[in-house]
C-alpha cells in the first residue's frame, strides 16, 4: 500500500508541474462499459475463465466508439488479481454519430490503457489518422516492460457525413 501512495503522489506532482508549465495531458477514455461476458473454461469452485466485451467512447473524437473483447482468467489467481491475462484482444471501432474533434491529437496517442498483470503487462488502445483516406485508425496491443507482444488488432473508422452534418477531416486535427 505504501508504494501506491508514493506513486500517486508522484503522479499528482507531475500533473501539477505540467499544468503550471502550460502543458496539456492527452485525454484518455473513462472506465470502459462492460457489455457482456461468455464463459470459456468451467471451474467448479472458483470463477470461470471468460471472454468479456467492453465498450469505450473516444475522449477526443465525439461520435466514435470502440468495443474490445479480452480474455479474463478465473480460478484462484484470477480472483486474487494475480493471474497474467493473455494478449489476445480484438477490437472494433465505429462512427456512432456526427464526428466532432474536441482537440488536436498526436499520431499513435493512447486513447485507453489498462493493466493486464500485477506489474509487467498492460493493454493499450491508440489512435491515428490516415489523412489521405480521411479515416481514423485504432490499434490495440499489449506490452511488457521486458518484452512486448506482437499480438494486436486494428480497426478503421472512415469519417462519413452524418445527417446534414458534413464529415470533418481527421488530417486537420492530427499532429505529427
Amino acid at each position: 500500500m505504501m508504494w501506491r501512495t508514493g506513486t500517486m503522489r508522484c503522479g499528482l506532482a507531475l500533473l501539477g508541474a505540467l499544468a503550471l508549465a502550460g502543458a496539456t495531458v492527452p485525454a484518455r477514455a473513462e472506465d470502459p462499459d462492460r457489455i457482456f461476458d461468455k464463459s470459456t473454461v468451467w471451474r467448479p469452485l472458483t470463477p470461470n475463465d471468460k471472454l468479456v466485451v467492453y465498450g469505450i467512447d473516444d475522449p477526443v473524437v465525439s461520435g466514435v466508439a470502440c468495443w474490445y473483447t479480452q480474455p479474463e482468467k478465473g480460478g484462484i489467481k484470477g480472483t486474487l488479481g494475480l493471474a497474467e491475462d493473455v494478449s489476445d484482444i480484438s477490437l472494433a471501432c465505429r462512427q456512432t454519430g456526427p464526428v466532432v474533434f474536441k482537440e488536436k491529437f498526436k499520431q499513435g496517442e493512447v486513447v485507453f490503457s489498462e493493466r493486464r498483470s500485477l506489474i509487467f503487462k498492460s493493454m493499450q488502445i491508440v489512435r491515428g489518422c490516415d489523412a489521405k483516406r480521411n479515416t481514423l485508425i485504432y490499434m490495440v496491443y499489449s506490452d511488457r516492460v521486458i518484452q512486448g507482444s506482437p499480438k494486436n488488432s486494428t480497426s478503421a473508422v472512415p469519417l462519413m457525413p452524418w445527417g446534414t452534418e458534413p464529415s470533418q477531416k481527421c488530417g486537420d486535427f492530427a499532429k505529427g
